[in-house]
């Protein structure tokens, strides 16, 4: 059960289910009782299976930014060995909003890039709510560089509402520092593995988001923008968000679909906020798979083919018209 306090409304069924269940427990159990919480159990997972089998483009949304949904830091410690984190861009100063480090997964060492939303209040200013600065995608561009020098494959972890817009941000050069890294990214001599674990926005999931292979967990999204920045353009207003949304098409169906990713990693049900463990061996096994289908490739195949993939998203072919 989740521990923490925030509460979906499309979770109110199962907050019910696991109320009753709680009061069973706590009780003496005979025989009658004792059946009647086997059967909550089963409905439970039903539920839990119903809902989220089920959600609309705003629930989505409302999922992948649960405060108790997994962050790279959860991640790092359940997927990943002995982490050693690397610190600061060498230029300007240190963006808590991006964490980059060595690691180890099974018998592979690897640099991890993530952006890091925080989990406490204070913790989450620090990060800026995982909104990077240009410091942070400078920093992950050194870390790219290193990992391209001792021949490391690259995976990021794709988890932020958008690079920061702040003055002194632009004033850094943010669209610059991203462009930068995207195009370091489509050129790295190594294998690069892209997860979406929550958010996907904009530019700022885009900055470590080239990748030979890019995948979504269930319940994430991965937009061009956020719903409210699109039902504030074209609506005029956020009431308009759930209709933005599914306007948007980002949800990890509908990207599957368009060829945008290449794998949807399935959430246990009830999401990964609720089953982090479950979620971690998953992604773990999603990258491990892929970590040995891509290294040994040759730089040069990894390279082209990662290019190719990348300058055919958003083609289509129209039929041609009778005259």
């Amino acid at each position: 059960m989740a521990a923490g306090l925030h509460r979906l409304p499309l979770e109110k069924p199962i907050y019910e289910l696991e109320d009753r269940i709680a009061a069973l427990e706590a009780a003496p159990l005979g025989g009658q009782e004792q059946e009647e919480l086997r059967r909550l159990r089963r409905e439970l997972v039903e539920v839990q299976r119903e809902i989220f089998g089920n959600l609309d483009p705003w629930q989505t949304v409302e999922v992948s930014r649960h405060p108790d949904r997994p962050k790279t830091s959860d991640y790092l410690d359940l997927v990943f060995d002995e982490f050693v984190e690397l610190h600061g861009d060498r230029a300007y100063g240190d963006d808590r909003a991006m964490l980059t480090g060595f690691a180890k997964l099974d018998q592979y060492k690897v640099m991890v890039i993530g952006h890091q939303k925080g989990k406490t209040l204070a913790e989450r200013q620090a990060c800026h709510f995982g909104c990077a600065h240009p410091e942070g995608y400078r920093k992950a561009m050194g870390k790219m560089r290193l990992a391209a020098k001792y021949g490391l494959p690259v995976i990021c972890l794709i988890d932020t509402p958008g690079a920061y817009p702040g003055v002194g941000a632009e004033e850094r050069g943010q669209a610059q520092v991203i462009a930068e890294s995207m195009f370091l990214m489509a050129s790295l001599p190594v294998p690069i593995i892209c997860v979406v674990i929550g958010e996907g926005g904009s530019g700022g999931a885009l900055g470590i988001g080239v990748g030979d292979r890019v995948a979504m967990l269930e319940h994430a999204y991965y937009s061009v923008i956020s719903p409210e920045g699109c039902a504030g353009i074209l609506w005029k207003s956020v009431e308009f968000k759930a209709d933005a949304a599914r306007a948007l098409r980002f949800r990890s169906r509908d990207l599957k679909q368009f060829g945008v990713v290449d794998a949807v990693i399935e959430e246990p049900a009830g999401g990964a906020h609720r089953h982090p463990r479950q979620m971690a061996m998953r992604l773990k096994t999603y990258l491990g798979r892929t970590l040995r289908e891509l290294v040994g490739r040759p730089a040069e195949t990894l390279v082209d083919q990662r290019y190719d993939r990348f300058r055919t998203l958003g083609v289509f072919l129209d039929e041609p018209q009778p005259a």
